[in-house]
């Protein structure tokens, strides 16, 4: 398999990234330190370039009713211009993806795929538009994008002339220009921070990427990306989401909504009882990683580490796992085996830290 590079290629080997294959891409791992590119990001900002994420437009007079058909969440009732995320599921309601949809209009839709499934939803997606009055495109080729997140994106955007409109909440989307350049421009992303992900040709990534670093934008690769939505607490496909699994099972049962009248994977999951349950875990020592077993007091397996990093805001080993159901112990001790040795974990209702998103 060829190895796919994004528009920025070039300008990511310039800052002599730490390089690595992700998703059939060849992405940037770290610039500097992982540890100063997430606190880049939690006190200042910093940019992503993440171009390998796939796209897909709809268009039609169904446009959004079909988007509302595929996803478990409410799309159909989004007002115009907002985001709704929602797991992508089969009939029988295994997760085939998370994904980011943006009701551009009523005839229009942009669908934002994780990279690694880009094929596999767009076969699955495709495959269901009979019957709609929609059409839909693979765009996935004619976009780049970059992610800037961080407490100061809001003024750099303002600043760069790409932000105007007075009020532009959380989950909203807008279609701007700048330089004779259409831009699509969404206030959202996976760190937890206030951020702005921006949807563009190729030639304006390159040269907005440059004006970011030139006003001081600490670039970031994909291991601070990492860390920081652990830390918050999002989920990863292929990690806490798999083929295997349903939303129910990965603490996502609010973005099922079982009362809209019609979506694929409904009469499964009406029925469905949870077979996991996903729990948060921080370590005073060790450092959990993926695949390591959890076990109760009772040193019975219950559970693995879907993710698990060390914290640069709290300086702790967390964690996030899935634990079934049936032998989740009511006392909340949980322990992690690294190398042989159970870590008694902390149990947390919350995520880790709270981020800094409107």
């Amino acid at each position: 398999m060829t190895i796919q590079k994004t528009s920025l290629h070039e300008e990511h080997l310039s800052l002599n990234a730490k390089m690595a294959p992700f998703a059939g891409f060849d992405m940037p791992l770290q610039y500097s330190s992982v540890k100063e590119e997430v606190l880049a990001v939690r006190n200042h900002a910093g940019v992503f370039d993440v171009s390998h994420m796939g796209e897909f437009l709809v268009e039609g007079a169904d446009a959004v009713k079909f988007v509302d058909f595929i996803v478990t969440n409410d799309f159909k009732n989004a007002e115009n211009l907002k985001a709704v995320y929602s797991p992508l599921c089969r009939d029988n309601g295994t997760v085939i993806d998370d994904l980011i949809a943006y009701k551009l209009g009523e005839n229009r839709v942009l669908i934002c795929v994780n990279a690694s499934n880009i094929q596999k939803d767009w076969e699955w997606i495709s495959s269901k538009i009979a019957g709609f009055n929609c059409t839909i495109k693979n765009q996935s080729d004619d976009y780049s994008l970059l992610a800037l997140q961080g407490p100061e994106a809001e003024k750099i955007m303002r600043d760069l002339g790409i932000l105007s409109a007075v009020d532009f909440p959380y989950y909203s989307i807008l279609e701007t220009s700048l330089e004779s350049e259409k831009l699509i421009v969404a206030r959202t992303g996976y760190t937890g921070e206030d951020g702005f992900e921006v949807f563009s040709s190729h030639a304006f990534a390159k040269s907005f990427w440059k004006k970011l670093l030139k006003l001081g934008v600490k670039p970031c690769g994909l291991a601070a990306r990492d860390v920081l939505r652990l830390e918050v607490c999002y989920p990863l496909y292929g990690h806490e989401l798999n083929d295997e699994i349903t939303p129910l099972d990965a603490g996502l049962g609010w973005t099922v909504k079982l009362s809209k009248e019609s979506f694929i994977g409904k009469s499964a999951l009406v029925e469905y009882k949870a077979r996991y349950q996903l729990v948060k875990l921080s370590l005073e020592r060790g450092i959990p990683r993926e695949g390591y077993e959890v076990l109760d007091a009772n040193n019975t397996v219950i559970g693995k580490v879907t993710s698990g990093t060390m914290s640069v805001v709290t300086g702790k080993g967390i964690a996030m796992a899935l634990i079934q159901k049936d032998k989740n112990p009511a006392d909340k001790k949980y322990f992690i085996n690294i190398r042989n040795t159970n870590y008694e974990a902390n149990f947390h209702t919350k995520a880790f830290i709270t981020g800094g998103h409107k």
